[in-house]
């Protein structure tokens, strides 16, 4: 019943907007504006510049403006105010996005090139962040399965210098410092670095790290119509890793909350990272366009941690587990594009057609922990049970015997892998402009995934190959310039290595040798509405299915087993409602999550968001921003939930000149305690308390 309300609500909005829009509205021009479409500089997420009201598929565009005003410091800022996406735990050294219930750390991309690795991201070098939904493997090849997050890099701008320093330091302790600095080389070369240093802190014990990033780039007019980016990033991060607290009577103990059940010297992640990129963009005509894009990385990362594996209520004892994981991985990745626009009688044709190559080196091992009061050669040497604490005490077993921990005892070695990808894609789409009012998009990816796993610790190999052909659809409806209905189909795939490429397992029918890829469709119909040049209104409901290889258990027979479904509505109002009030929007209603024939995990059925940004006067500014979270389960199936909770935030700024602004972030102003994801059933983050972060800009 909900779906049909629904999808009758989107079509009667449609309607009325179609009839009740103005003549002035109705000519409203679609032009490249930041946050009015996917990447202003046209090298995007989406191939060719594409207003949002073009696109058939709901997503969410973040500008810095954006980011500075509402006290963003990472990508989990910007999930917690967008609609269909929630945060995962991330084991506590990784950003991981749920979208529309499909758990994913590696859909993330940079320039539109994949970037995979697992880490927190830092923003001080983003333009702005775009948030797609839904699975598409035209735009990403394998993986994006529930959708994917684009962070577009700030560029160097010939004909203009500009200086902007951002300073801040909150009620915790952390400092951070970030200066983006742009300088004109001339009518033909421009020359931008911005850099950051953050101090990490936050309100649980032990937690702290450092993070540094620097990221020159280069623009030159080699030509009036061609243009070459260079952009070199340096990363260095290390920060604690906190895995939350157990859950007991199938909640979070609460009275656990001000406990870290971790080994406060060695709970820690690192990562190292040199990223290189090279773009260049030609304009052939009025109507051709191509780019060609270059990205080579190189990344050492490494987290070692211990945490609660299990917990019974009231016996005062925990059982503490853990790993040590280093991974090296280098990157190249190769992409070209070219746009055409062509007339053909009475239709407009805008063309794109482009290829990708992948080649990935990925080396990694991992250590479980071993415990001294145990047996390294008897089962269970890596798990050892202790008594609750606060603080916790590792020396001492629950049973009384002294022990300590060890992550890198041979004797404990789990796996060791290396391995090698190579993939080589092709895709083609047109965007076909049947009337004034119809718009036909049609496309198609094919992707060759060449996955090879050399097993060290096994001495064993396993390989497989596999070709995938993923097709897009959407056709939109503009009664109105500003108006449009849609209606589009995706698909995407997900090879067997997994995200991070660690497993193929070989040698037995079902492994990853045998089995092809899961798969996931995802059918969409929604309306977008530009009530005003500045304020837009998106409503969506979606269905999403993921199919999934299994093995028969008699034969190397496929069987396919029916994986993640999930349907549900999202809505989103964003931009200027007047000269003294903007406001964001957003909402997201799951109908049903099932996971195979079980309730799906991390999938809240209600999650509500609100900023609204009050400008008092030229100077003067305050915000109010408000967010939701339902229950969630734990664990497929399972009986362990994430309570739900509602938090409030708030801004306050005052320009101190016309380029100096004070601002004052508030978050979570209600102390409320809340618990916004977790990993596992003992692995429950404790959200932040209150927290002020006093911040001064200075742009010169």
């Amino acid at each position: 019943m909900k779906q049909v309300l629904f999808l009758s609500l989107i079509a009667v909005c449609g309607f009325f907007i179609s009839g009740s829009v103005s003549a002035q509205d109705a000519e409203i021009e679609e032009v490249v504006v930041k946050g009015k479409v996917l990447q202003s500089d046209q090298v995007n997420a989406l191939k060719t510049p594409t207003p949002i009201i073009n696109v058939p598929q709901s997503l969410t565009i973040v500008t810095d403006e954006e980011m500075l005003e509402k006290g963003m410091r990472s990508i989990g800022d910007i999930i917690r105010y967008t609609p269909g996406v929630n945060t995962s735990q991330g084991e506590g050294h990784r950003d991981a996005v749920v979208f529309r219930g499909v758990r994913s750390t590696a859909d993330f991309f940079q320039d539109g090139a994949r970037d995979d690795v697992q880490y927190y991201r830092s923003l001080y070098n983003v333009e702005q962040v775009e948030i797609l939904r839904g699975p598409n493997a035209l735009l990403f090849g394998r993986g994006g399965t529930g959708g994917a997050l684009n962070r577009v890099s700030k560029k160097a701008m010939v004909g203009d210098d500009f200086r902007t320093v951002n300073v801040g330091m909150d009620s915790f302790g952390a400092f951070d410092l970030a200066a983006d600095i742009n300088m004109d080389m001339g009518d033909t070369m421009a020359l931008r670095i911005n850099v950051h240093s953050d101090t990490l802190e936050n309100h649980r014990d032990y937690y702290e790290g450092d993070r540094l990033g620097f990221n020159p780039t280069l623009r030159m007019k080699l030509s009036s119509d061609t243009t070459l980016d260079l952009s070199y990033e340096h990363i260095d991060h290390e920060r604690f890793i906190d895995r939350g607290i157990p859950t007991a009577n199938n909640v979070p103990v609460k009275d656990f909350a001000g406990i870290v059940f971790g080994d406060k010297d060695n709970n820690i992640h690192t990562v190292e990272a040199s990223v290189f990129r090279a773009t260049v963009s030609h304009v052939f005509s009025d109507t051709r366009k191509g780019n060609l894009s270059m990205t080579s990385s190189s990344f050492e990362k490494m987290y070692q941690n211990t945490y609660a594996a299990s917990h019974t209520a009231g016996s005062g004892v925990v059982t503490m587990d853990g790993y040590h994981d280093p991974t090296e991985r280098d990157n190249f990745i190769l992409s070209g594009s070219l746009v055409n626009e062509l007339t053909i009688g009475n239709t407009t044709h805008t063309v794109l057609a482009g290829f990708e190559s992948i080649e990935t080196e990925n080396s990694n091992f991992r250590f479980n922990t071993y415990w001294t009061s145990k047996d390294c050669s008897a089962s269970g040497y890596d798990q050892e049970s202790f008594n609750i604490s606060d603080p916790m005490d590792f020396t001492v077993t629950a049973g009384g015997a002294p022990t300590s921990v060890e992550y890198t005892n041979p004797c404990s070695l789990k796996s060791s892998t290396e391995t090698d990808i190579s993939v080589t894609s092709f895709f083609i789409q047109d965007q076909v402009d049947v009337t004034d009012n119809l718009i036909l998009v049609l496309g198609g990816r094919h992707d060759t995934f060449d996955v090879t796993v050399d097993d060290i610790k096994n001495g064993t190999s396993a390989a497989r190959e596999d070709s995938e052909f993923s097709p897009r659809m959407g056709l939109i409806y503009k009664p109105r310039d500003a108006v449009s209905v849609y209606y589009s189909y995706s698909e995407s795939f997900a090879p067997r290595s997994g995200e991070q490429y660690k497993k193929l397992t070989g040698g037995s029918p079902g492994s990853g040798e045998t089995l092809r890829p899961d798969y996931f469709e995802n059918t969409e119909v929604g309306v977008k509405v530009d009530l005003t040049s500045d304020l837009s209104l998106t409503a969506a409901y979606f269905d999403s299915k993921a199919d999934k290889a299994g093995y028969d258990g008699s034969s190397a027979e496929y069987i396919v087993e029916r994986g993640l479904e999930v349907n549900g509505m999202e809505l989103e109002l964003k931009g200027r409602v007047n000269d003294k009030l903007d406001l964001t929007l957003g909402l997201s209603n799951i109908i049903d999550a099932k996971n195979g024939s079980k309730d799906a995990r991390e999938v809240p059925e209600t999650t509500a968001s609100m900023w609204a940004n009050v400008s008092v006067n030229p100077k003067l500014g305050w915000a109010v921003g408000v967010m939701h979270q339902g229950d969630s389960l734990i664990k497929d199936g399972g009986t362990q939930m994430l309570p739900a909770y509602t938090r409030v935030d708030a801004a306050l700024y005052y320009m101190l000149s016309d380029d100096f602004r004070l601002q004052l972030n508030m978050e979570n102003l209600t102390d409320k305690l809340y618990f916004p994801h977790s990993h596992s059933t003992h692995q429950v983050s404790v959200g932040r308390e209150r927290n002020v972060r006093l911040s001064l800009t200075r742009s010169f």
